[in-house]
């Protein structure tokens, strides 16, 4: 079987958990990275054993690349999607797809003109559970779905001092929690209920009006204690917390609160759906387990076993039960699904992995949860 040969741009958290994932999968091999000069680039390789080190125009240049995951901050994904499409390879992006709509339908429209894979990553549709889900509504094992509820919550900026690059619109755009967490959490919902959400009401909250921003190299210096000199008080004006009420189409309501300040959650996302039939409950840090109600007869508690699943959702587990899976394994499936369509050189009619029309749904979301904020008032989808 032919090789594939993939590219990774960028080397922070996300970078490489995809590297992780991709050497988990046969006959794709990871020949190159990119990163914003040759120093770094040669630099990061080495350490990750990565053969060749590129800056992103010399990346774009070696044919025998064919596929390219931008993992970088979300002010660059329009421009090197773009340039990676225009030099006909295909692309799988972190999300946001864009940080503005029109930019994410630029490249709706022009991976569709050159027939080119493409893809969002939303891997946390690939936890078995939420594949389970979705599968045992489609079978009708929920029944209509009365009402939804989820939350995303983490507390790596709980801190005053806590400090990234997502808190500075000019390089992750208008919206932090909602677009970094909650796009997770919507897509899910949409995902596994099958419904869409016609209208919002957001609330939003910066709990912390400045932050502390180091001036040193926060590598270098992590796990040493910095002096008030070593920062500057900058403002945030990027939401910390937000509650969004959420209409749908079949009449439904729900809500879901978004929170990067929750202390000791550490990366929390919990879906309750309500059904005529059932209700399920999920939970991202306990990922091998489904909470199932009932009101006639006893509760169950369904852990993961591909024995028990049905064939859709046992299709996304490599082990058996007992053997739990977790956060990088949602990466390896959702590549395994998107560099099946690379090996046929195109995109599947109808691709179960998350594309970049499914990136430009939780763009359009997300700014409509934007401007419900600023009007404090229900807008529509």
């Amino acid at each position: 079987m032919k090789k594939i040969n993939a590219a990774i741009v960028g080397t922070g958290f996300i970078g490489p958990a995809h590297l992780e994932a991709l050497r988990r999968i046969p006959n794709v091999e990871v020949t190159g990275l990119v990163e914003v000069n040759q120093e770094l680039a040669d630099q990061k390789a080495q350490q990750l054993g990565i053969p060749n080190a590129y800056t992103f125009e010399k990346m774009l240049a070696d044919d025998t690349i064919d596929v390219v995951h931008i993992c970088t901050p979300n002010f660059l994904h329009f421009s090197q999607a773009k340039a990676v499409l225009e030099a006909g390879k295909h692309v799988i992006c972190e999300k946001p797809l864009a940080v503005k709509i029109e930019e994410a339908e630029e490249l709706v429209a022009l991976a569709a003109q050159k027939g080119l894979v493409n893809a969002v990553h939303f891997n946390l549709r690939y936890y078995p559970m939420v594949r389970q889900m979705k599968t045992m509504r489609e079978k009708g094992e929920l029944g209509d779905v009365y009402a939804i509820m989820g939350s995303y919550l983490q507390d790596w900026l709980f801190l005053q001092t806590d400090y990234n690059w997502r808190l500075e619109p000019d390089k992750s755009g208008d919206s932090r929690a909602i677009a970094d967490i909650g796009s997770h959490l919507l897509d899910i919902t949409e995902y596994v209920t099958g419904l869409r959400i016609t209208e919002v009401m957001a609330d939003f909250s910066t709990v912390h009006k400045t932050r502390l921003k180091p001036l040193k190299d926060i590598e270098t210096y992590s796990g040493k204690m910095l002096s008030m000199e070593d920062y500057e008080e900058v403002p945030i004006n990027t939401e910390d917390h937000a509650t969004v009420l959420l209409r749908f189409d079949n009449g439904s309501k729900g809500s879901i609160t978004v929170s990067q300040v929750n202390a000791g959650r550490k990366n929390r996302l919990n879906i309750e759906i309500a059904g005529s039939k059932s209700n399920f409950e999920f939970n991202s840090e306990r990922p091998n387990e489904l909470w199932i109600g009932k009101r006639e007869t006893a509760n169950q508690q369904l852990m993961k076993d591909p024995a028990l699943f049905h064939p859709e959702a046992s299709a996304l587990i490599s082990f058996p039960g007992g053997h739990n899976e977790g956060f990088p394994d949602t990466s390896k499936q959702m590549f395994k699904e998107v560099y099946a369509a690379v090996r046929e050189g195109k995109p599947f009619s109808k691709p179960s992995y998350p594309t970049f029309a499914d990136g430009l749904r939780e763009l359009i979301i997300g700014e409509r949860i934007i401007e419900s904020n600023k009007k404090q008032t229900w807008i529509k989808i």
